[in-house]
């Protein structure tokens, strides 16, 4: 979640914020400017009066998509801002066709962790501007690898991180990917533990080999592929396989490598930014990726995506919450660093790293990672692995498995939604509004978001917003993303 703990305090102790005319993304008062200006997403095509009256906090209007084709696979969106709270809208959304493209990263972030720190770290996606990631011409996905991208984004004691986040996430996204193009287009083939490196030939993939150096000890094996000293006087001949099978990368890990250090990335960029631009607060962030007939899922913070098919409920997001950040940390903090300094590395890769690999790049994985992404190998990364903890979560849901009907949906939204209904009032408000629709009608979708936000939001009554029962609605703000499945099964 994008410098979310950072800024815990700050939204606990901010509650209300002042109203008035700001209409800024971040700090009032502020003299840095801001990186990017306050507005609603773009794709809902607001006019300025209808931008002004969608802050009404008072009469709280839902907010629709006006045309259908605006958004790919006839997706649904429908938002309302919060009763109160804060003097804007602090949920952001995106969402879009994107190509990562075979061509130089120059204006990438590096793949391998910097250690540099971050308010000196160079600027590599200043503006997410001019980098002409979006398809818009026929023929153009042929240069790369095309995926579709949905994304919540919700801003905590400001919008400011929301904002920039909407616009440059997807951009980490296609960067993460590029580097591993050419391993996703060949299916056939598992990727390389090292780049460049055919997996055929690669002795650790091949079992457990008998041979004289099986006597060895583990010690002394180990010592030998780390090129450590005290490694045997006499140089044995090449070093056979390990006494482990070394683990087999799936493609889709790859994918998920990639989605989770785009995540790090957008992190480490608004952190850093935050030094020269007026960016308030912090967020959360969910997203879906469509990739090569799979949707990938990544979650930080408690927004939640669920799958409702053939009335079935799939849960497709973990929450992140403040606790269990605290416990993460409360134990981050009784480790004693120092041990890991002398001794460990705290990244984990397929196998025990040799030392003539250094220099080259090969797959690793960082505890914040559950997928696997390529790093240059330094010296460091030949001490003794250290594996602990899960991070941001990505799940995975293989479309192409199913033949999905015009009433399945993948359903996305922010806190303000799930803190009033639950998964199973969700999928029942849905399926019952969808199974009164025209299955033709490509306008049922944003339809039914506006009918799930209607429903969480409530009626304004005398003691508040309320909904069914006489239950407190939802005082917060609101934004739902209905994605209807059927379309991605017909992807080429």
């Amino acid at each position: 979640m994008f410098t979310r703990i950072k800024s815990a305090v700050a939204g606990f102790m901010g509650g209300m914020m002042p109203g008035g005319g700001y209409s800024g993304a971040g700090n009032p008062g502020s003299e840095l400017p801001l990186k990017f200006p306050y507005s609603r997403p773009e794709f809902l095509g607001l006019s300025p009066d209808e931008d002004e009256c969608s802050a009404d906090r008072i009469a709280r209007p839902i907010l629709i998509l006006k045309e259908s084709r605006r958004l790919p696979w006839a997706t649904g969106y429908a938002e309302v801002i919060n009763a109160g709270k804060s003097a804007l809208n602090e949920d952001q959304a995106c969402c879009d066709v994107v190509v990562a493209r075979r061509r130089p990263m120059s204006y990438c972030p590096p793949s391998t962790p910097s250690k540099t720190p971050t308010a000196k770290r160079r600027n590599s996606l200043p503006n997410g501007e001019g980098l002409g990631l979006h398809t818009d011409k026929p023929g153009e996905e042929t240069e790369g690898l095309v995926f579709h991208y949905w994304a919540l984004f919700d801003g905590h004691a400001g919008s400011g991180a929301a904002v920039v986040a909407s616009r440059l996430l997807h951009h980490h996204i296609a960067c993460q990917l590029q580097v591993v193009i050419e391993i996703l287009r060949n299916m056939a083939s598992p990727p390389p533990t090292v780049m460049g490196e055919d997996p055929d030939n690669n002795p650790y993939l091949q079992g457990n080999i008998q041979g004289p150096h099986r006597s060895l000890t583990r010690a002394i094996s180990l010592r030998g592929a780390a090129g450590a000293p005290g490694s045997p006087c006499t140089p044995p001949p090449p070093l056979p396989p390990r006494f482990f099978t070394e683990k087999k990368i799936q493609h889709e890990s790859l994918v998920i490598g990639a989605i989770e250090n785009a995540f790090k990335e957008m992190d480490a960029q608004i952190e850093r930014e935050k030094q020269v631009y007026n960016i308030s607060g912090g967020c959360t962030a969910l997203t879906v990726v469509y990739l090569l007939g799979k949707l990938y899922v990544g979650n930080a913070g408690d927004s939640r995506a669920i799958i409702i098919r053939n009335n079935e409920i799939i849960p497709m997001s973990t929450e992140f919450t403040p606790e269990s950040e605290r416990q993460r940390l409360q134990f981050l903090g009784f480790m004693q660093p120092h041990l890991l300094g002398n001794e460990f590395t705290h990244l984990e890769f397929p196998r025990r790293v040799q030392r003539k690999e250094v220099g080259k790049r090969m797959l690793y994985r960082d505890f914040t990672m559950n997928g696997w992404a390529y790093k240059t190998i330094e010296d460091e990364d030949l001490k003794f692995p250290l594996i602990y903890g899960e991070g941001k979560k990505v799940k995975v849901y293989n479309l192409t498995q199913y033949e999905h009907g015009a009433d399945d949906v993948l359903v996305m939204g922010t806190d303000g939604l799930w803190d009033v209904l639950s998964n199973q009032e969700v999928a029942e408000a849905v399926t019952t509004f969808l199974a009164n629709c025209d299955p033709d009608d490509l306008h049922r979708y944003t339809m039914a978001a506006q009918d799930l936000v209607m429903r969480a939001r409530g009626v304004l009554r005398d003691r508040g917003w309320r909904i069914t029962n006489e239950r407190l609605g939802s005082g917060d703000d609101i934004s739902v993303f209905i994605i209807p499945l059927m379309y991605g099964n017909r992807q080429p």
